[in-house]
């Protein structure tokens, strides 16, 4: 249960992080009402996850993830760039999470 938890957290806040960029510096309602609502859940979520999961292993994996996911959006959605420094930084990313985890298990 504290993978989809966790799970839920990331989800949560790449759907703030999104409706942020929807929001035009917090000048469009909707959107900015998204961003709230999504940190909020996000922010209660981890919170969940937290009384179970370690703090390091928890927050690598939600922000490392959710870095992933929204440079994939801007890249796929939102026409940003998809050249050799950005893939290299997201897989540097998710190599960092990778090698936090592994440090844990021991």
């Amino acid at each position: 249960m504290v993978w989809v938890t966790l799970a839920g957290a990331i989800l949560a806040e790449v759907l703030g992080t999104t409706a942020m960029k929807y929001s035009y510096g917090f000048t469009r309602l909707w959107p900015s009402l998204g961003t709230a609502a999504g940190y909020l859940i996000a922010f209660a979520l981890l919170a969940q996850t937290l009384k179970t999961m370690s703090v390091g292993t928890a927050y690598a994996i939600w922000s490392g993830v959710g870095t992933a996911a929204i440079a994939a959006i801007g890249m796929v959605f939102l026409g940003e760039t998809a050249d050799a420094a950005k893939l290299g930084g997201i897989a540097l990313v998710i190599a960092g999470v990778v090698v936090i985890n592994l440090g844990q298990a021991h």
